[in-house]
């Protein structure tokens, strides 16, 4: 194990850097073995005393140092000290000129990390810190500059020359070669900086800012792929407008340019003027993407543009605030979406996702603060904490000082932050400073770990016509941490009647009587009493999901059933219709394991035909309601889980359902004209989700009559999100008819690695046949490839995500599975051998007997010397954790 491996960057170890950068000159000789860098610096010491003291220290890994100059003087090597992770030189002026000359080779580096080839084209990915694989610098992002790059590459083979900032220059050789000279004025960490050479198609278009400037957009593609680049520049110009509509912020440079790439780590990334796309979310049209993609184009496409100001002008100090950019973002992502489609809707895939991804997370071996206290890896934090929960500490945030009163807070905390590395304590600042507001114990949302547990126990006194609700909350131990105390929760609660009419109550103590209750929870325990209470109320809780925390509650059956009928907070309804579910789903898989035949509860048929038949008032809606929890999610449910036996209850208990409710699902499913003319819409695609949802519960009989049903749906398709529909449904089948419909997607679409990637995904969830035989075939098809990150993904990812009953088999076939193709990856790429290792983290929740086979496993990655610190780190924590 290397020494390196073992080092912790701590928050509380947070120093300064001693200089200012005030300038950097890059210019790129681009070769794609031998890229050579030239860097020139003006580099002044800041006046501090302790910064006197310093020598210069700067970041670079895997670089060849051909010369190195300081105010013109070539320096000799002892002179300065390289080693593995930078260069020191001990004694430096105050303020100098600093010239080095590097050489890398882009077309070896297969972690996609600084700058790399692919497809035949030169591209960059430099957060948190790959620019220290490209030349010398301090790699932090609390050290900006001002950057001037120049980029030189043969015409013929790199036509288009991209960076930063403004084109200031083009030129040509006479040797083939030509250059272009790009200018960024506003100054920036390392981190965001970009390039791009190659050969692409392109779209142009511009936007007028809200100041009358124009901007001129480029979205760069694969040759060809023009075409399907057009909603994600609707998406682009949508996200424009509606930052400055919202939240006053206005785009500052004279272009804003795009470009997608085949291999990426990430979904994109927000380099100042040149996002970099991974071209799975942003190409699209009917043919070749799901509403899903639509929708993920929409939100990354915002995503990136919105961190311009929440992440670019104003950046974060250190890495332990990456939420302060990243959290913050997700949350204006997820609104901008909420107005682009149904808030209602987005609300709840929202919160599926969070309770998918980051509860888990939150409980398990991986658990960490939104804003960490060390880090070994910081590729290793950009994690679902980092995103959706720091987004949701933002929504809570809003929820507790009100819609206004934050915009006005967001806007002071851009104003007095632009141009700064920022912390999470200046965020804060500007909220309270702007509303007012003490927003006492926001912070121990960031510094502690854990999902909080809300309890709720309500209770009626008939004769004084009151209620009583008594809440207390509490967050459990996670590695680490433990004793924590309460977090700001404000908790929004409504009333309803027997007959499920909104109720007016009063919160003894005052004289407003309101449907609507917001409760700002700010202790361990709190008790309310609400009068005028004729009948005795049922509780609505957490009302559009006020906050990210899991509830316990004693409601009744007839609660839950009231509640799924008749509340008119939409999360509310569809959380009542998952918990009677939960509830089914739990005892039928409890009886299963007995021997006992499963008893499925009226109340789960009766509120599933109550959205079938509201179904055309919010098609979408209706397509969430009928969709049961997954195995996973009750994995969370249900301690030292056997996946086999939860599987088996959730297909007894929709076989069940669908005995119940054929009828009405087949008038449903009837009322969907294939034909239409497709739109990427909500509305349209709401119609097609209800489709999916009613084909899928309809495969659930096992009759060759849905079968039938799903083949034809497939060879109907006239759309990407149909087909995939069908297939899902006939992959519940297996056997020839789901074969011949694989042959026929992958002859079609073999030439589309985007759609081949879907190829893969749909057969590594299926459920049918024998996983592992299926997982093995998949890895030694010729179409699949170790160095491609979505290739990757759409096999072990989607397999271990999606198909937990394979994974966690009892013979722990699964996991070797994974196991070795995240061995084969992690001598190309740490990173995402990394990330692939994290569903080992769903291991802590089975059963003694397969942690103990996934624990023997991970211990043979382990033994590796040459594992990456990248995934030594994750596998360490995970195995940690496992058998506890």
């Amino acid at each position: 194990m290397r020494t390196q491996e073992q080092i912790q960057v701590r928050l509380q170890d947070y120093q300064p850097y001693p200089f200012v950068m005030s300038h950097t000159s890059l210019v790129f000789d681009l070769q794609p073995t031998r890229t050579i860098v030239t860097s020139r610096l003006l580099i002044e010491r800041k006046p501090i005393v302790e910064a006197r003291q310093a020598g210069l220290r700067l970041d670079g890994v895997d670089l060849e140092l051909i010369s190195i100059e300081l105010d013109g003087v070539t320096l000799k090597p002892g002179d300065y000290q390289l080693d593995e992770t930078g260069l020191t030189i001990a004694s430096v002026p105050d303020s100098f000129k600093l010239e080095t000359k590097v050489a890398i080779n882009p077309a070896a580096n297969t972690a996609l990390s600084g700058l790399y080839m692919s497809a035949g084209r030169f591209c960059t990915q430099c957060e948190a810190e790959g620019f220290r694989h490209i030349t010398f610098w301090p790699d932090r992002p609390d050290v900006m500059s001002r950057f001037h790059v120049r980029i030189e590459a043969p015409r013929a083979t790199f036509p288009t020359l991209l960076s930063n900032g403004n084109q200031v220059a083009i030129g040509e050789y006479d040797d083939g070669r030509h250059w272009a000279a790009w200018d960024d004025p506003h100054p920036k960490p390392s981190y965001l900086f970009a390039l791009v050479a190659g050969d692409f198609d392109r779209i142009d278009d511009h936007f007028v800012t809200r100041s009358g400037r124009q901007v001129e957009i480029g979205i760069f593609v694969d040759k060809g792929a023009a075409s399907r680049a057009h909603y994600a520049m609707d998406a682009l110009k949508r996200s424009m407008s509606w930052d400055e509509q919202v939240f006053g912020r206005e785009y500052d440079l004279d272009v804003f340019n795009i470009v997608a790439v085949a291999d990426f780590n990430f979904g994109a990334m927000e380099n100042k003027g040149l996002n970099i796309f991974n071209s799975a979310l942003l190409l699209a049209d009917e043919e070749t993407a799901t509403d899903a993609d639509y929708e993920a184009i929409e939100a990354v496409v915002a995503h990136e543009y919105f961190h311009n100001w929440s992440g670019n002008r104003v950046t974060c100090r250190d890495w332990f605030q990456l939420s302060l950019k990243e959290g913050l973002t997700v949350f204006r992502d997820q609104e901008f979406s909420a107005d682009q489609r149904s808030r209602a809707v987005k609300r709840i895939k929202d919160v599926k996702a969070l309770r998918a991804r980051q509860f888990p997370e939150d409980s398990g071996p991986l658990a960490h603060p939104v804003r960490p206290s060390s880090y070994v890896k910081i590729d290793n934090f950009y994690s679902s904490t980092i995103y959706e929960k720091g987004a949701e500490i933002i929504r809570v945030l809003q929820t507790m000082v009100g819609r206004d009163a934050f915009l006005s807070g967001a806007d002071l905390y851009f104003d007095d932050n632009d141009g700064r590395a920022a912390t999470i304590e200046d965020w804060l600042a500007a909220m309270r400073t702007a509303t007012g507001n003490p927003l006492h114990g926001i912070e121990r949302w960031y510094d502690q770990a854990g999902t909080p547990t809300l309890e709720a126990i309500s209770q009626y006194d008939e004769v004084r016509q009151r209620l009583t609700i008594s809440l207390s909350q509490s967050t459990p131990d996670t590695p680490g941490q433990s004793g924590k105390t309460w977090v700001p929760l404000p908790v929004a609660m409504a009333f309803f009647g027997p007959d499920g009419a909104p109720l007016r109550l009063n919160l003894a103590g005052t004289e407003v009587r309101a449907d609507d209750w917001l409760i700002p929870m700010a202790s361990d325990r709190l008790e309310l009493t609400f009068d005028g209470a004729a009948e005795k109320p049922t509780v609505s809780y957490l009302r559009g999901f006020s906050a990210p925390v899991r509830l316990i509650t004693n409601q009744t059956d007839a609660d839950l059933a009231l509640l799924a009928a008749c509340d008119t907070d939409p999360f509310v309804r569809w959380e009542s219709t998952q918990a009677i579910a939960r509830k089914a789903l739990l005892g039928a898989a409890e009886a299963l394991a007995h021997g006992q035949e499963p008893e499925v509860p009226a109340d789960l048929s009766r509120a599933l035909q109550g959205a079938l038949a509201d179904a055309a008032r919010d098609p979408a809606f209706a397509a969430l309601l009928l969709r049961l929890p997954d195995v996973s999610e009750l994995m969370q449910l249900k301690p030292l889980s056997d996946p086999s036996n939860l599987q088996a209850a959730r297909l007894f208990v929709r076989g069940v359902l669908v005995e119940q409710l054929e009828q009405n699902l087949d008038a449903c499913f009837a009322t969907y004209d294939p034909a239409q003319a497709f739109s990427p819409n909500a509305e349209a695609a709401g119609k097609r989700a209800l489709m999916a949802a009613c084909l899928d519960l309809l495969c659930a009989s096992q009759t060759d009559r849905a079968a039938l049903r799903a083949e034809n749906t497939f060879f109907a398709a006239r759309n990407m999100t149909d087909m995939m529909s069908a297939l899902d449904g006939l992959s519940q089948f297996g056997g020839l008819r789901f074969q011949t419909a694989l042959d026929g997607f992958k002859s079609r679409f073999a030439d589309n690695a985007l759609v081949m990637d879907k190829w893969f995904r749909i057969q590594a969830m299926a459920i049918s046949g024998d996983p592992i035989a299926t997982f093995a075939r998949l890895r030694s098809d010729p179409a699949f490839t170790l160095l491609n990150p979505n290739r990757v993904r759409a096999l072990g990812a989607a397999f271990a995500s999606g198909n937990p009953a394979a994974f966690h088999r009892a013979d722990g076939a699964g996991y070797r599975c994974l196991a070795d193709l995240i061995g084969d990856v992690d001598g190309l790429n740490g990173a995402l051998a990394a990330r692939l290792g994290t569903m080992f983290e769903s291991c802590a929740r089975v059963e003694l007997g397969r942690q103990k086979l996934a624990s023997a496993v991970l211990q043979e990655l382990l033994n590796r010397n040459s594992l990456s610190a990248n995934t030594r780190e994750i596998l360490s924590k995970i195995q940690a954790g496992l058998m506890g």
